[in-house]
């Protein structure tokens, strides 16, 4: 009963997943006999690699172990709720889009080049994700919206490795996404623009709050 107690906050973010899973669930096997394809100039231009399949499933790993610190072991409830306002904002508005938008794409490749366990790895995907309800990419939004909590969390703040390695998997996180055509060019650049719009919403200090009021600034002679 204590450990409950103690880490209850953590519940909204568990509630909100499960939820989240279920309709995500629902959407990737509803019928749909019309959707509208992503496609733009820009995603004939990367080629696939396979090797990307690496930081992609990463991104799993990166999700539950920042949001388990934020959970027990960061002691700032503020920035845990930063955090999860930010992450339930950008998925309901991705469950919104998919529901009343169909979409996906067909970039993926027919064939693959080579033969090793990264093809491998990468087959495996295809056939466990469907090309469907890809607008706006969650690995980007959900990546960027970790590193932004990690960035800004006062704890982290003398730690650089971490914040280094965040930024560097985050990268290669959404990098992966059009390497891997998981995700065309435009469904990248709307997660980073949900993400913008998440640090404007939940992170951005007003400037009142950063600078001193003018009544207490006092020049000296």
């Amino acid at each position: 009963m204590k450990f409950l107690k103690k880490y209850q906050h953590g519940l909204v973010i568990t509630i909100y997943a499960l939820i989240y899973l279920l309709l995500f669930q629902y959407l990737e096997q509803r019928p749909i006999y019309q959707y509208h394809v992503i496609h733009t100039v820009f995603d004939d231009y990367i080629p696939f690699c396979e090797y990307f399949i690496i930081p992609y499933l990463l991104w799993f790993p990166y999700m539950f172990c920042a949001v388990a610190y934020f959970i027990f072991w960061n002691d700032n409830k503020r920035e845990y709720y930063q955090l999860t306002k930010n992450l339930c904002m950008g998925m309901t508005i991705f469950l919104i889009v998919s529901f009343i938008y169909p979409n996906g794409h067909m970039l993926r490749p027919v064939t693959f080049e080579h033969d090793n366990m990264f093809v491998h790895m990468v087959q495996w995907l295809y056939a466990s994700d469907t090309p469907t309800n890809i607008l706006p990419s969650i690995h980007v939004f959900n990546s960027l919206a970790i590193h932004r909590a990690i960035t800004s969390c006062q704890r982290l703040q003398n730690h650089r490795g971490i914040r280094m390695a965040s930024w560097i998997l985050t990268l290669l996180i959404v990098l992966s996404t059009m390497f891997l055509k998981q995700h065309s060019v435009v469904d990248v650049c709307l997660g980073v623009t949900m993400a913008f719009a998440g640090y404007l919403i939940f992170y951005r200090e007003k400037a009142s709050e950063k600078q001193p009021s003018r009544r207490y600034v006092h020049s000296r002679m």
